[in-house]
């Protein structure tokens, strides 16, 4: 049986990936910063008759205590063939009213977090000769967008971390891979409607014109299981992967669209359709 990892497993996408991979054969490690959190995750597991192929570990991706005694606890297990990085958060705010610590926390988890668990287990990859990692990136690490500047930043650097994690793991039969899902329904739109701004901000009606397009949007988003069965199907398939797998509603047209056109058009366009 293979042993996969998955960051963030208490809710969203990694939770259902956890039961996605049990599902289909996985032995799979569900960590989580907090225990208490995982409930929800056992009871599905449960419900399914999947208990024994879930093993729910702690693991704070952004403490070197946490991740050292992580290190240790998978030197027992006989293979590494999967790590899911998952763990991640979206921090909403304009760049002007976010502090430097703000920018810090959020990439604290979203990158360094990654790049600390990956670390972790390469090593085990390595010395077996195969492996996948999938590092769960965003529509956001290839496109930016206004009032979420630390989670795009995050992304984009995440996106620039993979390409050059595979070329180097490629030698060791290890594959890297992003899968990029696009406006799916999980918290992540939140954090931009729990922004708070003074009477005073001089973001208020950006922020009001934002809300109103995603609100709009809220039909369009996708059900995050589609993602928790790429992420399988990636894991299960037998031939080497490719780099990256958007995911979404109008993700790979959105893409195209950014390859090709100038960013001046991109950009009038975005400007008008936000800020009408």
């Amino acid at each position: 049986m293979k042993n996969a990892i998955v960051t963030g497993s208490s809710s969203g996408f990694g939770k259902l990936i956890a039961i996605e991979l049990a599902r289909s054969g996985f032995n799979v490690i569900a960590t989580m910063r907090d225990l208490q959190k995982a409930d929800s995750l056992l009871e599905i597991a449960k419900a399914e008759k999947l208990t024994e192929f879930i093993d729910v570990y702690p693991l704070d991706v952004t403490s070197a205590a946490s991740i050292n005694g992580f290190k240790a606890y998978i030197e027992d297990i006989n293979s590494v063939d999967l790590l899911v990085n998952n763990a991640g958060f979206a921090k909403g705010g304009f760049c002007e009213e976010l502090s430097l610590d703000e920018y810090r926390v959020q990439f604290e988890t979203n990158f360094f977090g990654a790049v600390a668990v990956a670390q972790a287990i390469i090593p085990a990859m390595r010395q077996q000769g195969s492996g996948k990692i999938i590092n769960m990136s965003s529509i956001s690490g290839r496109f930016g967008f206004p009032g979420l500047s630390a989670y795009v930043s995050s992304k984009h650097a995440l996106e620039g971390f993979s390409e050059s994690l595979r070329l180097e793991l490629r030698p060791f039969g290890i594959d890297v891979i992003l899968v990029e899902p696009g406006s799916y329904n999980t918290n992540i739109w939140s954090s931009i409607e729990n922004v708070q701004l003074g009477q005073q901000s001089p973001y208020n009606s950006s922020m009001a014109a934002i809300l109103k397009e995603v609100k709009k949007g809220e039909t369009q988003y996708g059900h995050p299981q589609e993602v928790a069965m790429l992420v399988t199907k990636i894991a299960s398939a037998s031939e080497k992967s490719r780099l990256r797998y958007p995911i979404g509603k109008g993700v790979n047209r959105t893409i195209l669209l950014k390859n090709l056109l100038p960013w001046k058009v991109i950009e009038k366009f975005l400007t008008k359709k936000l800020y009408k």
